[in-house]
Order: C-alpha cells, then structure tokens, then sequence
C-alpha cells in the first residue's frame, strides 16, 4: 500500500514537471515577446516625435507665409488631423513620469497603455474619493460633539494630510495618462495639503478653540458635497463609458457635455456655498489674527490659504461654466434654427 501511495506521487509529479517543461517553454516566448513590444515601443515614440516636430516646422512655416488660399488652409487641417492622430497614438505608449512624480516615485512607469487599464484606474481613483469623503464626513460629525480633546484633532488633521498627498499624486498619475485636469485643481489639492498640514501643528491655544467650531461645520458641510460631487461624475463617468468615449480619463467637469447640464446645475449652488464659507473662514481668522492673545502663525497662514483658495475656487468653477454654457445653449441655438 505504501508502494502504492509512493507511486501515485511519483506519477503526479512527473505530470507536473511536463507541464513546468511547456510553461518554461512559454514563458520564454513571453521574455521574447515582451522584448519586441519594448522594441516596437521605442520605434513609435521615435516616429511620433520626429513627425509631431515635422508637423510643428510646417505649421509654423505656413503661418509665416503671407499666402492665405483654399489650398493652404486644407494643408493646414491635414496637419492638424495628423498631429491629433499622433496624440492618441501617443496615449497607449509608455511615457516619461512628470518632475514631480519622479521625485515621488523615481523611474518606475505609471503608464497605463490600454483604454480599460486607464477605466479601472478612473474608478480605483473615484472610489477611493467616495470612501475617504465618507470617513472625513463622518468624522468631522463625532468632532463636532467632541470638543477639548487635541490629540483627537490632531488625528483627524493627520487625516486629512494624508487624503490629500495621496490625492495630490493619483491625480499626477491621471494627467499622466492624459486627463485633461485643470492645473488650479491640482494646485488646490497642494494648498489642501498645506493648510491641513498647518492645523495639525497649530498648538491648543485660545485663537484654534475659538476656530474650531467653524472649522469643524465647514468639515461636515464639505463632506456631503464631496459626495455629491462623487455621484455626478461617477454616473457621468458611467455613461461616457456607455457611450464609448474616448477621452475616458477627464474629470467630468473637464470632459463636459450637454447632457451633463442638468447635474451640474443641481451641484452648482453647493459649489458655490462652499466657495462662500472658506472666504467666510479666511475673514474669521482675520478677525483672529487681530486677538490680544493671538501669538501663532498658523492663524495669517491658514487665513491666507482659505482666501486663496476661495478666489481660485471661484474664478475657475466660474470661467469653466461659462464657458460650457456658451456652448450648450449655443448648440440649443443650432438645434433650434434647424428645426
């Protein structure tokens, strides 16, 4: 019986070393295939480059030319076709990580080369958002109620911290893979994290209790909006999906359509309130910086970045739906006239 078992055994493993021989057999090929496609690789960012150049010289050459007629300008759009050609060929090859991502990261490529590697980072990226709202949401209510206690302040401004420098670098890894983020955005997430930052270090003196309180409301209020904001673009994201766009990798409020037109509505004036409430929060720690008993920087500094905050808020939210309103009613207009 013994016998027996040994030699069950010795015929699985002889199974599994034919199967090991063919899986090395294959994994050979793969090395083989995997070095083609970084040759192929090279090949194309080679040529994309050389063209977009060639492209650029003729571009600039032709609009030197004083000679405006049909035949210039039909060259003039073939270009353009073509350099718009290179750039999407340009987004399923590797490319070299930004300044900032490389100081982060070193080397290590953050390129995702296919349309649904960059959809599921998208959603990683708009989950991940939805889950932290909801932590910071719900913390920043027990805060309210918890009052006295620094060394939970501090924890939830280490959060916060924390949220943010990660933001700051998911959000470099999508402009990476070509989301067309406003560069405020990102700037905003940088101030975020300094500010955050700021009222972690703030020691518990009189200024940060008398601050507290608003701080901790306008926390709550900012995490519902979080999660509005995450419910309009993950059900635009959606049906930008369903309708087999391109440009998968835009934040909503940058990959802006028609139909959009009508959540962005609905969102807006929470936008703006919030908008409202840091300015109001920047004029309080004015007021506070003023106090006999104020001695701490942290007051000026955290005034001075909700202020800047609030006017970059404000003008881009603004100048954005400005400008895809023009559009929308004037394609209203289009549909209209034809009619």
């Amino acid at each position: 019986m013994e016998n027996a078992g040994v030699q069950r055994l010795e015929e699985e493993f002889s199974n599994l070393e034919k199967e090991c021989d063919s899986l090395k057999d294959e994994h050979k090929v793969y090395i083989q295939k995997l070095e083609e496609l970084k040759s192929l690789q090279g090949k194309c960012i080679s040529k994309i480059n050389h063209q977009q150049k060639r492209y650029k010289i003729l571009l600039s050459n032709l609009n030197r030319s004083e000679t405006e007629n049909v035949k210039v300008n039909e060259l003039k759009k073939k270009i353009t076709k073509n350099q718009f050609d290179c750039r999407e060929m340009n987004e399923s090859l590797p490319k070299e990580n930004s300044l900032f991502l490389s100081v982060i990261l070193g080397r290590v490529s953050v390129s995702l080369l296919t349309r649904p590697d960059r959809l599921n980072y998208k959603e990683q990226y708009e989950v991940f958002k939805l889950y932290l709202s909801l932590i910071v949401f719900l913390t920043s209510i027990i805060q309210c109620f918890l009052s006295g206690f620094r060394f939970i302040d501090a924890l939830y401004h280490f959060l916060l911290v924390w949220y943010y420098c990660t933001l700051v670098i998911r959000e470099s890894i999508l402009r990476q893979n070509g989301s067309r983020i406003k560069g405020w955005w990102v700037t905003h997430h940088y101030l975020s994290v300094v500010l955050s930052g700021t009222l972690l270090i703030w020691p518990d003196s009189i200024t940060y209790q008398l601050f507290r309180p608003h701080f901790m409301t306008f926390s709550v209020y900012m995490g519902f909006v979080q999660l509005l904001q995450y419910y309009y673009q993950s059900g635009c994201l959606y049906r930008l999906r369903a309708l087999g766009e391109k440009r998968d990798m835009d934040i909503t409020v940058e990959g802006f359509q028609q139909w959009m037109w009508r959540g962005l509505q609905f969102l807006l004036p929470f936008l703006y309130l919030t908008y409202m409430f840091q300015l109001y929060l920047s004029y309080k720690l004015y007021g506070l910086s003023k106090h006999p008993q104020c001695d701490e920087w942290m007051v000026g500094a955290a005034g001075a970045i909700f202020f800047l905050l609030f006017i970059g808020n404000f003008t881009t939210t603004s100048r954005v739906v400005f400008e895809k309103s023009r559009k929308v009613f004037a394609s209203r207009r289009q549909a209209n006239h034809k009619d």
